[in-house]
């Protein structure tokens, strides 16, 4: 039995999709984001998996590919639209000082590496980096509205 939830999204407005594989999901909170991406209507494309930004991966010193989650193009609410690489991760692979196991702590040092490059594409393309926690997608261990 699968661990988290996994599956393949199917989008109620398929022309907002842009990536080239069906969006598939590898938990509980990606498969939130993909039903928020879907369903707002400020949320103009959106792709899963869709970027290969290169990285110098921090214990073996070998160039690799990271893949964010997503790519979402929106506007905001003064009309402007906007492109954001996404990462959802959980909080204890995010922050040092929350990474209680040994395995989190170098989860951490690696998504650091990873977040640095992906910065640094992002700058260069004109777009946003964000990581998403659950503390940016649940309230009391209930999605946020």
């Amino acid at each position: 039995m699968a661990k988290y939830a996994q599956g393949i999204f199917t989008p109620k407005f398929p022309e907002k999709y842009i990536g080239k594989k069906a969006p598939k999901y590898r938990s509980s909170w990606e498969l939130a984001l993909m039903t928020f991406f879907d369903n707002n209507k400020n949320i103009l494309k959106w792709s899963s998996e869709s970027i290969a930004i290169q990285y110098r991966h921090p214990f073996t010193g070998k160039m690799t590919n990271y893949i964010p989650d997503f790519f979402v193009v929106y506007v905001n609410t003064a009309l402007k639209q906007h492109a954001e690489v996404i990462e959802v991760k959980p909080r204890s692979q995010t922050i040092m000082s929350e990474a209680k196991s040994k395995g989190d702590q170098q989860q951490v040092v690696i998504n650091m590496a990873k977040w640095q490059a992906a910065k640094a594409y992002c700058a260069q393309h004109g777009f946003f980096f964000r990581i998403i926690t659950e503390h940016d997608i649940f309230s009391n261990g209930r999605p946020k509205r």
